[in-house]
C-alpha cells in the first residue's frame, strides 16, 4: 500500500489549499480510497470515490464518452482523464484522481499486463496524466499503481503552491 507519510502529506497539502479530492478507481478496486481514509482526519479533504470496474460505469456514471471507450477500450490516457474529471464533478471535489489499467493475468483490450494510466483533473479543467508500464504480480501492479497515483497528485499539489518536486 502507499506510504502513509506520502498520503498524509497529500492530505495536508489539500487542507492547506482549501481543496478536496475524489477518486475513480478501476484497476485498484478501492485501494486508493482505503489509503486516504486510513489517515486520521482525512475527511477534511477526501470526498469519496467510485470503483468503476465495469466499462459501462465509466461511461454512465463518470461520463467517459461512449465513442472513446468503443474506439480505445477502457485502458487509455483519455479514459483516465475522463474518469478523473467525472469523479471530481460527481463528488464536488477540487481534484479528481483516476486510475485504469491491466493488472493481469491476461491482457485487456489489446493492452499488455502492466499498462496503467493515472490522471488528475483540477481547477479549470486542467489534466495531468502519467502512463505506466509496471512489472510483477497482479497485486504488485495494483500496489504500485496506488503509489504512482498518490505521487502524481502530490506533484500537482506541490506545483500549485509554488514548490518544485524532484
Amino acid at each position: 500500500m502507499a506510504d502513509m507519510a506520502d498520503v498524509a502529506g497529500v492530505l495536508t497539502m489539500l487542507v492547506g489549499q482549501g481543496a478536496t479530492v475524489a477518486v475513480a478507481e478501476s484497476i485498484t478496486g478501492g485501494l486508493i480510497g482505503a489509503a486516504f481514509t486510513s489517515v486520521s482526519g482525512s475527511s477534511r479533504a477526501f470526498r469519496g470515490g467510485v470503483i468503476s470496474y465495469a466499462t459501462d460505469l465509466k461511461r454512465d456514471l463518470l461520463g467517459v464518452p461512449r465513442e472513446l471507450l468503443e474506439r480505445e477500450g477502457a485502458v487509455h490516457a483519455e479514459v483516465a482523464a475522463g474518469m478523473a474529471a467525472g469523479v471530481a464533478r460527481l463528488c464536488g471535489a477540487t481534484y479528481g484522481l483516476a486510475v485504469t489499467g491491466v493488472a493481469g493475468p491476461e491482457p485487456q483490450d489489446g493492452k499488455p499486463v502492466g499498462t496503467v494510466h493515472v490522471a488528475v483533473s483540477g481547477p479549470g479543467g486542467q489534466i495531468w496524466s502519467r502512463e505506466l508500464r509496471l512489472d510483477g504480480s497482479r497485486e504488485r501492479i495494483r500496489v504500485e499503481t496506488v503509489d504512482e497515483a498518490v505521487d502524481l497528485l502530490s506533484g500537482v499539489l506541490k506545483a500549485n503552491i509554488g514548490e518544485h518536486s524532484g
